[in-house]
């Protein structure tokens, strides 16, 4: 399996963690005028997840429907209260080493058929599928500014992560010749998007976690345009340890998540409240994740 230690070394992926998070000055501007201070500054201030609890919860695991989410039927302006955000954006985090999007000269993203929600199996000329424990992805997206929140209706997220065997497609050896585990979907008229994939692996020195990004159209997800967000979600615990115990499949990943923590992970050390997602579901008849990302 590939060495991933260079997820979490050196200065040429640290550098756009650190401006992100106000630590350094020269973080260059996103799109969108209207665009709060603390949105531009990457999520200085402090943003909360109604239903989130600190990073020592245990509620991210809650078998509950996620709370903090918006009335039904979508549309126009609602409030942070409403929609389970308050001031600031979801952090900016680095795309790590595989990401495909064409930033280190693998683009997957102007290819005929990456538009697609379920990313289980390879496109084009490409036929694998990955196996594993069936993952629902839902993520709801909303352009964020102050004390306001509206879905961000026709915004892209391109979306990807490792096998259940903790290998990255195009580049991990023996799926060199995949594109599996990568797609994009158009965010809805309500903020809402859905892909259909695989739990995936705990691999040595990072925790559990799904990349993506944010684009503003799906034009400009598709050929790999300006991104308003890059970012990591984080998974529980709880879950895990259940998963890489009892599912066929993911041999390395229990030892492999014993040596990792939350606070000692390259990504989500500094603070994963944000990023936290909820599971509920089981391995047999696979787990829902869901997260508010607020750009």
């Amino acid at each position: 399996m590939t060495d991933h230690d260079e997820h979490r070394e050196g200065l040429e992926h640290d550098l756009p963690i650190m401006q992100a998070k106000g630590m350094v000055g020269g973080l260059a501007v996103l799109p969108r005028a209207r665009r709060s201070l603390l949105g531009l500054m990457g999520g200085v201030g402090v943003l909360a997840l109604v239903g989130c609890a600190s990073d020592d919860s245990s509620s991210s695991a809650s078998t509950g429907a996620p709370s903090g989410q918006p009335p039904a039927g979508g549309g126009g302006q609602l409030s942070a209260d409403q929609t389970g955000v308050a001031d600031g954006d979801i952090p900016e985090e680095t795309g790590g080493p595989y990401p495909a999007d064409g930033s280190n000269g693998v683009d997957v993203l102007s290819q005929s058929g990456i538009v697609r929600s379920d990313i289980r199996s390879s496109f084009g000329r490409a036929s694998g599928t990955a196996e594993g424990v069936p993952l629902t992805i839902r993520l709801k997206v909303y352009d964020h500014d102050g004390d306001q929140a509206t879905p961000y209706e026709g915004a892209a997220v391109y979306l990807w992560h490792c096998d259940r065997e903790g290998r990255y497609s195009l580049y991990s050896d023996g799926v060199t010749e995949e594109n599996y585990l990568r797609g994009v979907q158009e965010v809805a008229s309500d903020g809402t998007l859905e892909f259909t994939s695989v739990f995936p692996a705990c691999y040595a020195g990072r925790w559990p976690h799904l990349h993506f990004e944010v684009y503003g159209s799906l034009a400009d997800a598709t050929s790999a345009g300006t991104k308003l967000r890059t970012s990591q979600i984080a998974f529980p615990e709880e879950v895990c340890r259940h998963v890489y115990d009892t599912a066929e499949g993911y041999d390395a990943s229990s030892a492999n998540l014993a040596g990792v923590s939350l606070d000692s992970d390259g990504v989500f050390g500094d603070g994963h409240s944000l990023q936290m997602a909820k599971l509920t579901g089981s391995v047999q008849d696979g787990y829902t994740l869901a997260l508010t990302v607020p750009v």
